[in-house]
């Protein structure tokens, strides 16, 4: 492969966080397909192996996917970048999982980039990753990012140190867009 085939995340081990049940499929498809096509080695990770079920507008079952690891059996380090999607359902599960949190939490330490839409900064609050960060999500959240010391802002997509926030499906072009800049980015 020459340089002018290299795609911005060859080489890359991205983990995308789905519940196991009630992840929003859209932004949990929509990511994975954005890192792929980047180039990135994409790994699903859950709280139970086996599979997945996502929902779409969060009432309807959607689509099942196979888990690759469980939070259990992975640490930070295994990972240049993270994405936790959202879904009421699926992000109040995560945040709830004391090994999903400790993942987003350290690798955030180790200065490794996370992504996060909708309703999945709920993980970043729990993972105490928002204090002194610009960041946006579901409007409904805003209160939460405040609380927890962050100042949350109307906007389609913002990236602020490493962490990348989005507010809604709408958005997803923005935000694939630039998860893909900021893991790129972190990893030169």
């Amino acid at each position: 492969m020459s340089d002018t085939d290299q795609r911005p995340l060859d080489g890359l081990t991205v983990g995308v966080f789905v519940a196991q049940e009630g992840t929003e499929e859209v932004e949990f498809s929509e990511s994975n397909r954005a890192l792929a096509e980047a180039g990135a080695d994409v790994e699903v990770l859950s709280s139970d192996s086996g599979e997945a079920r996502t929902v779409d507008d969060d009432l309807e079952w959607s689509e099942s996917h196979e888990v690759d690891a469980t939070f259990a059996d992975v640490s930070a380090d295994d990972y240049d970048a993270l994405v936790v999607p959202g879904g009421t359902v699926g992000a109040d599960t995560l945040r709830a999982d004391d090994e999903a949190v400790a993942l987003v939490r350290d690798h955030l330490a180790d200065d490794g980039p996370v992504a996060s839409i909708c309703h999945g900064p709920w993980v970043l609050v729990e993972a105490e990753a928002v204090e002194g960060r610009t960041l946006t999500s579901y409007p409904s959240l805003r209160t939460d990012v405040r609380n927890a010391g962050g100042e949350w802002v109307d906007e389609e997509v913002v990236a602020d140190d490493r962490v990348v926030t989005s507010r809604k499906p709408d958005d997803l072009a923005a935000f694939t867009d630039e998860l893909v800049e900021t893991f790129a980015a972190a990893s030169e």
